[in-house]
């Protein structure tokens, strides 16, 4: 049960889709941030009102903008170095070696597995062309 939790969680998408979860809130509150001290004052200012849900000055939130983006990237460090970065490490200790080179092929006479470097098959005799010298 547990070896299938720990495929469950390092086949990758599951990180990728948690970390973009996570940005994507972050995000959002950026977004929001914007719309609520940014443009919502500028369409008050321009449409000479007094309030846009409840605002009665004309005045950016700055304050409220770069506390968003601060917000954000924060939650971005601390997810990239504490998950994934940890994460292709340990992906990186599981993935797979790189397979060893090949020391057969087939005969194209009779498919019998013969050395790469063979210049006649073994079973049946027949000439065959040695790999090295095919390029490969």
């Amino acid at each position: 049960m547990i070896k299938g939790f720990r495929d469950f969680i390092l086949r990758g998408n599951v990180i990728e889709l948690a970390v973009a979860v996570i940005i994507g809130a972050a995000f959002g509150g950026i977004v929001t941030a914007i719309a609520e001290g940014l443009i919502t004052p500028l369409i008050a200012l321009f449409m000479n009102v007094d309030g846009l849900e409840g605002l009665n000055t004309g005045a950016f939130k700055w304050g409220t903008i770069l506390a968003a983006i601060v917000n954000f990237l924060i939650t971005a460090f601390v997810v990239y170095f504490f998950v994934v970065v940890p994460m292709n490490r340990l992906m990186e200790r599981f993935k797979p070696s790189e397979p060893a080179p090949q020391k057969t092929r087939p005969c194209p006479e009779c498919l019998s597995d013969i050395p790469i470097s063979a210049r006649r098959c073994a079973f049946c005799t027949a000439d065959v062309t040695p790999q090295a010298a095919l390029g490969a």
